[in-house]
C-alpha cells in the first residue's frame, strides 16, 4: 500500500496510475492458486508475493502462463527460480540453501558439544530450510539427535517437547514459522528446558515475541541484512512508524519488490510482459534495499545471511 501511494504521489509510472488488487492465499497452495486465477481475471500485470514458499510456487505456474510478472519478496525455497515455470518469475529475498550454509556452520561453529534437534512442519518452506541447514551441519560432522516432522496450526506441542527433553537436547533448529516455533519454545520453558531454539527468517517478525514473552529470549534466527539500518531507507521507515506501522520482516522487500518492477516498467515504455522481463534480467534498480539486481534464475543479489537475536521484545544482530 505504501508502495503504491508514494509512486503515485510521484506521478504514476509512465503517466498512469497503480491501482492496487490483495489477496490473501492464507498460506495454502490450492488457496494461492485461487489468488493468482482471481488477480489474472482483474486484469493484474504485476504480483508483489506471494509470501510463503508452498504459496509461491504454485501460484507462479498461473502468473507464467498468464504473462504477468512475479516477484516474491519473501519465499525462499530453492525451487521457486531454479524451477521456475516462465521467465517472469523472481524473487526479492534471499534461499534456504544460502540460509542453510550460514546457520549449518553456526552450529557447528557454536554449538559442536550440544545435542542437536531438527524438527520442520513438512512445508515447502519449513522442511527445505531444515534440510539444507541439517546437511551443512552432518558434511561438517554433525550428527543430529532427532529429525522429526510436526504438524503446523497445533496448539500443544507437548510431546515433542517431551522427548526433547528426554534426549537431552540442547538446541532445537525449526523449519518452519514463528507460531508453531513460539509455542515451541514456550512449553520448553515451562517443562524447566534451557534449550536455544534457532530458526529461520520466519521468527523475524513482532508476533513471536508476541507468543512467547520472556520465554522467547536469545531465540536465534537467521535473516538477511536488517533493512530499516539502511540509512536511504530512514525516511521511509519514519513515514511507516508515523502510521503505527514497524515495518519489520519482509515489509521492506515488499516495497522494493513494487520499486524494481516499476522501475522495469519506466525502462520499458510500457507494461508489455516480455518488455518487463527483459529490463528486470538487465537493470539495475534503487530500492530500498539498496542497489538490486537479478540473476539468471531470477534470484536477487544481495548481502548473505546473518545471525539475530531476541532480546527484551525485539530483535537485533548477533553480538559475538
Amino acid at each position: 500500500e505504501q508502495a503504491v501511494e508514494d509512486i503515485n504521489a510521484a506521478g504514476g509510472v509512465n503517466g498512469e496510475m497503480l491501482k492496487l488488487f490483495v489477496g490473501d492465499d492464507a498460506c495454502d497452495p490450492k488457496q494461492a492458486v485461487a489468488v493468482a486465477n482471481q488477480a489474472a481475471g482483474e486484469g493484474v500485470v504485476f504480483m508483489a508475493g506471494h509470501f510463503c514458499s508452498g504459496s509461491s510456487i504454485p501460484a507462479s505456474a498461473v502468473y507464467a502462463e498468464e504473462g504477468i510478472v512475479n516477484i516474491s519478496p519473501a519465499s525462499t525455497n530453492p525451487d521457486y527460480t531454479e524451477k521456475r515455470p516462465g521467465p517472469g518469475i523472481f524473487r526479492m529475498c534471499g534461499r534456504d540453501d544460502q540460509q542453510g550454509d550460514v546457520a549449518g556452520a553456526f552450529l557447528l561453529e557454536n554449538f559442536g558439544d550440544a545435542k542437536i534437534a531438527f524438527v520442520h512442519d513438512k512445508t515447502a518452506y519449513g522442511k527445505g530450510l531444515a534440510d539444507a541447514t541439517m546437511a551443512v551441519y552432518e558434511a561438517g560432522g554433525g550428527k543430529p539427535a532427532l529429525y522429526e516432522a510436526y504438524t503446523a496450526g497445533e496448539k500443544d506441542y507437548s510431546a515433542l517437547v517431551s522427548k526433547l527433553k528426554a534426549e537431552g537436547v540442547g538446541v532445537l533448529y525449526v523449519g518452519g514459522y514463528h507460531t508453531e516455533a513460539g509455542l515451541m519454545m514456550r512449553q520448553m520453558k515451562e517443562q524447566g528446558m534451557d534449550t536455544v531454539l534457532i530458526s529461520g527468517d520466519a521468527l523475524v517478525t513482532d508476533e513471536y515475541w508476541a507468543i512467547t514473552g520472556d520465554a522467547g529470549e536469545g531465540t536465534l534466527m537467521t535473516f538477511s541484512p536488517d533493512p530499516r539500518k539502511n540509512p536511504d531507507a530512514a525516511p521511509l521507515v519514519e513515514k511507516f512508524r508515523a502510521k503505527g506501522v514497524e515495518p519489520e520482516g519482509y515489509t521492506l522487500y515488499t516495497y522494493g519488490a513494487v520499486q524494481a518492477w516499476a522501475d522495469a516498467v519506466k525502462a520499458a515504455g510500457s507494461t508489455d510482459f516480455d518488455a518487463v522481463v527483459e529490463a528486470l534480467n538487465t537493470g539495475t534498480f534503487k530500492t530500498v534495499l539498496g542497489d538490486s539486481q537479478f540473476d539468471e534464475n531470477g534470484d536477487v543479489k544481495l548481502p548473505g545471511y546473518v545471525f539475530y537475536e531476541w532480546k527484551d521484545g525485539t530483535y537485533d544482530y548477533l553480538e559475538q
